[in-house]
Parts: C-alpha cells; structure tokens; sequence
C-alpha cells in the first residue's frame, strides 16, 4: 500500500516516518520546496528526538520519500493523510484554508478511488467539508470517482511523539465507509494486533474526541494551579494535595503539576477552537473559556511573584533557565516563558537565558524586545543575576550545583516554576526557594 501525507509539519513528518518504519511506501509532499529540499538532505525542521533516526533509516531503505509535485503525490496513493497547520484565527477558530487547498489539490489530482484522512485537528464538520471540496474538484474535470473521508485525530505529545505513535493509549477512525475502516485498519495492522484499543465512530464524533480529551487536560492544568495559588495564601502544599488526589483512580496524578501554565501547539489552539465551535452552535463552553483566562493569567502571576519576592524589578537582572514551553522539544509556541520574559521586561528587569535546545527559535520571537541576552549555559546565564527562575525543567536543570549558583547570584532569589527542587535542599546553601503552591 502506497500512503501520501500533505504536509510536512510536525504530524505530517513523524505520521510519515513512523508509516514508513511499519513498512509502508510513504510520499510525504509539500508545497515548501525549500523544505523538501531539506528533508531529501534528510535536514529535520524541528527537534524531536528519535525522529532523525527514523527519517534517515526509511529514507535510506527507499519507504519515504518527499516531494513538492502535488501530481505524482495523489496519483501514487489509495490513502491520502491531510496533516497541515491550522493555525488560530483572533477569534480563536481555526483557519482552515491550508486544509482546503489540500482537499482542493486531492480533487484535481485523483484519479480513482481515495480515502483522505484528516490527521490536523479541525473543527467538527471538516470531514462533510472536504469531500465537498474534493467533489466540486471533480466535477469541474468531468470526474466521478468514490471518495471517504476519514477522522484520524493524532495525540503526539511533542518531545515523546514516536513513542506516541508506536504505543498509542487508542487510534481513533471516524467514517461511515466499512471500506474505509478496513484499510484504516490495515495501515495500523501492527497496533492492532498489539491490542491498542481502538475507537470505530462517525467522523463529526471522531473529530469532537481530539479537542475534549485536550480540553479536559488543559482544564486539570489550570485546575491544579488555581489550587497551588491558593496554598500560597494558607500555607497548604499542593504537591502533597496533587499527590492525595491522584491516588484516586477517578481523577488520576497525570497533569496535576502545578507551573506556569500550559502552553505549545495544541492545548492553547485547542481549547480557544472548541470555545468558538461552541460559540458557532450556541452552546457556550463557559468552563473552557475560563481555562483559557486562567491559564493566562497565571503566567502573569509567576512574574508578579518575582517582583514581589524581589521588591521589584527595575535594573535587576533575572536569569531565566528554559523557553520551550516543554522539555525535549524546541517549540515556544505559547511558550509560558515568552509572557513571563516580556512581563519582567515590560517591569524594568533585564533577561539572560538560556535553552538547550529552543534559544533560535526564541531570538526570532523575542526580536523586538531589549535587555535580552542569549547565553551559552545555565550557569553563564546565573553568574551577575540577582534570581534565577526555572520555567522549563530539562533534565540538566534539575540537578544544578546549587553552591555554584549561590555564588554566582547577586542576590539569593531562586524561583523554581516547575517544583522540581525542595526548599530544604536549595535553601540549605544560602539561597531563597519560591515554588508554586509549596
């Protein structure tokens, strides 16, 4: 079976290699030449570990190819992935034309039977809407061919998105085609027979199951920092309170660590799309809607927390250790650290940082912002600070030698926005320990 992705994005590419390692033929296109020129050279375009290897040992073994003629891409392929962006609109919707050129593209290439797929995350509808594009393309060529249409939601966390997708929690196929299930099926042959759950709908279920499962997470999020805001105020500990709740099978520990708020790709598109869907069918989602302002107001909370700690910020310098909004990935989209930096920035404080991996992504979304540096390590980003604050907790800044950064520090504000230290171990060398909700 032949299998092309549109896009070469984040889903698109590991989708692709990972497709192509299950012994599939995989074309991945995309209009970007200068990105399948790059990818041939098997250059990554993002940071995701594992993937490189992946791309390199399909690539040599001739199971995934790129290219940008959108011609031999349709042509070549029963099964179509549509995996390209759908950035946010201001309303928060989604934009939804690279979707329809790819449905548009799909229709005036086809040339017999095809099941487009729909892995990007798109409103609820999207499937209707892109067999109508693909038809109307048809039409206007004389064309009658059989088209399904698939929901095929991705859950890849960044940083972990090959083990994702090799050992999903389930795979969920939206359609009414039984043809199209059963070769849905056959692509992920090898999950099935692992015994991943797998969830058979109707393409408007499929495609609402993607944006609750995100919203719900994004909503423990905010709940748990909401929670650790008020411990502050009582002297309670949310650790321990975190902890006491996940020992409840009901609830479950997973993403009740209180932080700075969420942030990358999806839970901050997520939950704004869902919200105007709602909004769209007069059916407000109130409690999305105030996990979004939450989430953003509490990154305005952590800088209020430094310049209250420190009584205030002017000419004070704040090394700030991680940008990405997670660890092993080089995403700052709606990175927490952008508003936090800006925050501190905006209240007269200077900024030198350091990320191991997302320091050039940052540049570029920081550009038009003064009193930033742009250091060579953690430790050259503490020394002539008078705080260093943790907001992205790589492995490499959990084990900080402490005494050093007593040392380096003009003055003893440690701010650890992840919770990832104790107060007895850091303050035991001299330093000042602020955490969330401890």
């Amino acid at each position: 079976m032949n299998i092309t992705i549109f896009g070469t994005g984040y889903v698109g590419l590991v989708t692709g290699a990972c497709l192509a390692d299950f012994g599939f033929n995989v074309s991945c296109y995309d209009i970007d030449e200068s990105k399948i020129s790059s990818l041939n050279r098997q250059i990554i375009p993002f940071y995701e570990p594992g993937l490189k290897d992946f791309v390199q040992r399909n690539t040599y073994y001739k199971r995934l190819t790129f290219t940008s003629d959108p011609k031999m891409a349709v042509e070549s392929s029963k099964i179509i992935f549509i995996a390209v962006g759908t950035p946010p609109r201001e309303d928060g919707s989604c934009d939804m034309q690279f979707v329809n050129q790819a449905a548009e593209t799909i229709g005036r290439y086809t040339n017999g039977y095809r099941v487009i797929v729909n892995k990007s995350t798109v409103p609820v509808g999207t499937g209707q809407n892109v067999k109508e594009i693909v038809r109307e393309a048809l039409k206007n060529r004389n064309m009658d061919f059989t088209i399904d249409v698939v929901s095929n939601p991705e859950f890849l966390r960044e940083g972990s998105a090959i083990e994702d997708f090799l050992r999903p929690d389930r795979v969920v196929i939206g359609t009414d085609s039984h043809k199209a299930i059963t070769l849905m099926k056959d692509i992920y042959r090898v999950l099935y027979l692992n015994e991943t759950p797998f969830v058979i709908c109707n393409t408007e279920t499929a495609e609402m199951i993607k944006y609750a499962s995100n919203a719900f997470l994004a909503t423990k999020i905010a709940f748990i920092n909401e929670i650790a805001n008020l411990c502050e105020k009582i002297g309670a500990n949310v650790q321990h309170i975190a902890h006491a709740m996940g020992l409840d099978g009901r609830i479950s520990p997973k993403f009740l660590n209180a932080g700075p708020g969420y942030g990358g790709s999806c839970f901050p598109k997520d939950t704004q799309a869902l919200a105007a869907i709602g909004r769209i069918y007069d059916s407000r989602l109130s409690l999305i809607e105030s996990v979004i302002d939450a989430n953003q107001m509490q990154r305005r909370k952590m800088a209020e927390k430094i310049e209250q700690d420190m009584g205030g910020l002017e000419k004070k310098t704040i090394a700030i250790l991680g940008l990405s909004f997670k660890p092993n990935t080089d995403d700052i989209r709606e990175a927490p650290s952008l508003t936090i930096i800006k925050e501190l920035v905006g209240k007269g404080a200077s900024v030198r940082t350091f990320d191991p991996v997302a320091m050039e992504n940052a540049k570029q979304e920081l550009k038009d912002l003064e009193n930033i540096t742009y250091c060579e390590n953690e430790y050259d980003a503490i020394g002539g600070s008078h705080a260093v604050v943790i907001i992205t907790e790589w492995n490499q800044f959990r084990s900080l030698d402490l005494t050093k950064v007593s040392k380096l520090l003009l003055e003893p504000f440690f701010f650890d926005l992840r919770n990832i230290y104790t107060r007895e171990i850091v303050e035991q060398t001299g330093l000042r320990y602020s955490g969330v909700g401890i």
